[in-house]
């Protein structure tokens, strides 16, 4: 059918937006402590929430849309719908419109008097105000185009699954995976840093508490690694530099997904006094899109390990309590 009507007149903001939704209690009939490191063991739910994508026929030509459904707990869903394509796949950064609903009699539906997202058998079908199609959307497993990266020559390996001996504290799991809550024995200046992380799946956690670590650059500065998968983008969200900027997108993908972080850090600067001269620095790419350019960073993060100074720094990956796991890890000193 043609649609002659922008998609998102079917779509409206609703009078909540994802980081108040954040601080919403958990369902009555699922822990929020609930946490799955596998998604073969995962509830029902894991198979519904994820990213979508597709496009809307229209006399003008198609008009590429995607939709993350985030799991909420006990069968019900939030989903957000975007303009042109997923985050850093189109998205105009402009559009994002969010609607909620759950599962009945194996069909999820989303929706208002608006339009309607309905899920089933892995397909998602876009509904108009009558109820009647618009589009089906494809599930999108997307990967990051730098997962799996080989260290290049030269490069300072600190976890390749072989051996956690690399740092304080390290511990690895039964899946030869690298634990949470380690500092690296080595200290650092100056280097380019690839990393690869692993959010559990908490569908009925919420904020802080779902899917919650950090890297923290020379134990000082943090890009926050959290299950934000489908929420605004903040500061204090998967992608963020603590406190200090927000990424110019949510590139957070959903839980139990592999996902990178290729951060390039420049230390502080500081006088023969032991004066601060320049800020420290860095850019960040979360899944191959660039999230943070060059941004200067006048002050450690909140409760980080190390004080500022000028002498070199560990990485050191926070144990927040939540079991995100670590592969893949190296750096290469500049």
């Amino acid at each position: 059918m043609s649609c002659r009507r922008p998609l998102f007149i079917l779509f409206v903001p609703l009078a909540f937006c994802f980081s108040d939704c954040s601080l919403a209690p958990a369902s009555d009939d699922e822990s929020p402590n609930q946490t799955y490191t596998d998604p073969a063991k995962a509830d029902v739910d894991f198979a519904v929430q994820g990213e979508y994508t597709g496009e809307i026929p229209r006399d003008e030509g198609p008009l590429k849309v995607g939709v993350q459904v985030i799991a909420r707990g006990n069968g019900k869903f939030r989903a957000a719908f975007y303009m042109g394509g997923l985050p850093g796949d189109g998205w105009d950064k402009e559009h994002k419109y969010e609607v909620e609903g759950e599962t009945k009699d194996g069909i999820t539906t989303l929706g208002n008097e608006k339009g309607a997202i309905q899920i089933k058998s892995g397909k998602l079908t876009l509904l108009d105000a009558e109820r009647n199609r618009v589009a089906d959307l494809k599930r999108a497993d997307r990967k990051s185009p730098t997962l799996g990266k080989k260290p290049p020559d030269g490069a300072v390996v600190l976890f390749d699954g072989a051996s956690a001996e690399a740092f304080e504290n390290g511990r690895i799991d039964d899946a030869g995976l690298l634990v949470q809550g380690v500092t690296s024995k080595r200290k650092f200046g100056d280097c380019s840093l690839h990393l690869e992380f692993r959010t559990p799946y908490m569908p009925a956690a919420n904020g802080q508490g779902r899917g919650n670590s950090g890297c923290y650059l020379q134990g000082r500065y943090e890009v926050q690694i959290l299950d934000s998968f489908g929420l605004a983008g903040k500061n204090n969200e998967c992608g963020g530099i603590y406190t200090i900027r927000d990424p110019d997108q949510n590139m957070c993908f959903p839980p139990l997904a592999w996902q990178t972080y290729d951060i390039e850090y420049t230390a502080a600067r500081y006088d023969a006094a032991g004066e601060k001269v320049k800020n420290a620095a860095m850019t960040v790419l979360h899944n191959g899109i660039l999230v943070h350019d060059h941004v200067e960073l006048p002050n450690a993060t909140t409760a980080a390990p190390v004080a500022e100074g000028p002498d070199k720094g560990p990485l050191f990956l926070q144990d927040h309590g939540n079991p995100v796991r670590f592969r893949n890890i190296w750096l290469v000193e500049r």
